[in-house]
């Protein structure tokens, strides 16, 4: 009769002292800050996107014009993903990859409203990406190059 007391409270005791020691042993994942490296510190400016320099926007791009006749055509503000469209008039290719003869006019889509100025600009572009619908409505083969600010042709110096 002892032997089964001592069964009965040894398979009662038993669970409930390994679940004891199991649950004092758990490991919790703490995240090393001091092991943390920013190897962006330098470029990282909280609140401020990156702008491309000059020389970074025509590398980047696929077709570069300077242009003083570029208007905006149409936008979506208001019906959706916003975007915009310039018609270019009339330009000088001074870069491109794709296409050695330019048809005048026609027209290209931006994420956002540029910028543009009275004189002569630069226009940064890429090959469209997405946009399939409008792309094949309105002819569109081109982008403006995603972190390009307007530059002006005549440099103020």
């Amino acid at each position: 009769m002892k032997t089964n007391v001592i069964k009965n409270s040894l398979s009662f005791f038993l669970p409930v002292f390994l679940l004891i020691v199991l649950s004092g042993c758990e490991k919790k994942y703490q995240a090393p800050d001091h092991y943390a490296v920013d190897l962006f510190k330098d470029e990282r400016q909280q609140g401020k996107a990156y702008i491309m320099n000059e020389e970074e926007c025509f590398d980047g791009s696929e077709l570069v014009i300077a242009s003083s006749n570029v208007k905006l055509a149409d936008s979506s503000k208001g019906r959706g993903k916003t975007f915009f469209l310039y018609k270019v008039r009339s330009g000088k290719v001074l870069k491109t990859i794709r296409d050695s003869v330019m048809d005048y006019p026609f027209m290209f889509l931006s994420d956002q409203k540029l910028k543009l100025k009275p004189d002569s600009v630069y226009l940064y572009l890429k090959k469209l990406e997405g946009y399939r619908f409008i792309a094949a409505e309105r002819n569109l083969k081109y982008q403006w190059l995603k972190a390009a600010p307007v530059y002006s042709v005549k440099k103020d110096k």
